[in-house]
């Protein structure tokens, strides 16, 4: 992996123009489309809507893990007084304490409790149903199959409201290893942000394997990161690479990469614009940008100043229909 752009697959990192560019030596100007919808989804629009409303009581706020997994807002909110914690050791006891919108364990609510911190909760309504969905299987007395990312703070959220009960699994070869029985009751629920086509695969080979398996009527995967994923879908045909404005942290960032390069598109994830690899365009391409869910609007706009400013670069609002 490149240390100063995420390039993600072996396509991206061939550094050549499409096949038809190439043979046909166009030398026209570089077309942007501009995915729609793209960027902030309501959870994280709230999350960031409440920490300010904090900060306008003063200083300092301590949040439990990044507020959202982007680089340039975690460090926006550092420089105007937040403090990011991985340890409620470190908050002192009384303090104001944001949960981020990923969730957290109730183990960490325990502790918050017994710190006497005043707690802001900013986790987003889906991953809430989420855990709800994950103690009611638990109560009826079923083995939880999750599907999702270890070591994200969502997982490891949902996860810590019923350990002895959950696996996580990230791939069809770990279903295939499951050792449970076809008498045993099971569901499954999913991370919020993975990507559409992937997950569902996983949970057909899950209904193949264990035809009894239960689930909820509908995904968890939230309606903001399916309708984002479509719009890359749609428009790869029309581009010839894809950038996408958000943060390596970010899952949802990172499964619109992936989109793009599951159609056969080069991708680039970029912090801003100083992440975009100039040496891999010559101008002629066109170029959908899109942006994750925790990505700001200014940051997209940076990039779209960025590419006409070395690419004389005309922009086309690119919607989903």
């Amino acid at each position: 992996m490149d240390d100063s752009h995420d390039f993600l697959f072996s396509q991206s990192l061939t550094g050549k123009m499409s096949p038809q560019r190439e043979k046909t030596g166009i030398t026209a100007h570089m077309k942007i489309l501009l995915a729609d919808p793209r960027g902030f989804c309501a959870g994280v629009t709230t999350a960031i809507l409440r920490l300010d409303d904090a900060l306008q009581l003063g200083t300092p706020v301590y949040v439990y893990h990044e507020i959202v997994h982007n680089t340039w807002i975690v460090n926006d909110f550092r420089r105007r007084g937040v403090i990011f914690v991985d340890s409620l050791d470190d908050v002192p006891n009384g303090s104001r304490l944001m949960f981020s919108a990923h969730g957290v364990a109730p183990d960490i609510r325990r502790i918050a409790a017994e710190k006497s911190l005043t707690v802001i909760d900013a986790t987003c309504p889906l991953v809430n149903n989420v855990h709800q969905a994950a103690l009611h299987y638990e109560q009826q007395g079923y083995k939880v199959i999750l599907i999702g990312h270890r070591g994200h703070d969502e997982v490891t959220g949902v996860v810590g409201e019923i350990p002895n009960s959950i696996q996580i699994v990230e791939n069809t070869a770990e279903i295939e290893l499951l050792p449970f029985r076809r008498n045993e009751k099971l569901a499954y629920l999913t991370q919020t942000t993975l990507s559409v086509t992937e997950t569902f695969k996983m949970i057909e080979l899950l209904k193949e394997r264990f035809p009894q398996i239960e689930g909820q009527p509908k995904s968890n995967i939230c309606l903001a990161t399916q309708l984002r994923q479509e719009a890359v879908r749609k428009r790869c045909s029309e581009s010839d690479a894809v950038i996408v404005v958000g943060s390596r942290s970010s899952s949802n960032s990172r499964r619109l990469a992936e989109q793009a390069e599951a159609c056969g598109v080069r991708s680039y994830l970029a912090d801003g614009a100083e992440d975009i690899p100039l040496s891999r365009f010559t101008g002629s391409e066109t170029v959908l940008i899109t942006a994750g869910a925790s990505a700001p609007e200014h940051l997209v706009q940076d990039c779209i100043r960025f590419l006409q400013k070395h690419f004389n670069a005309s922009v086309v609002n690119a919607s989903v229909e």
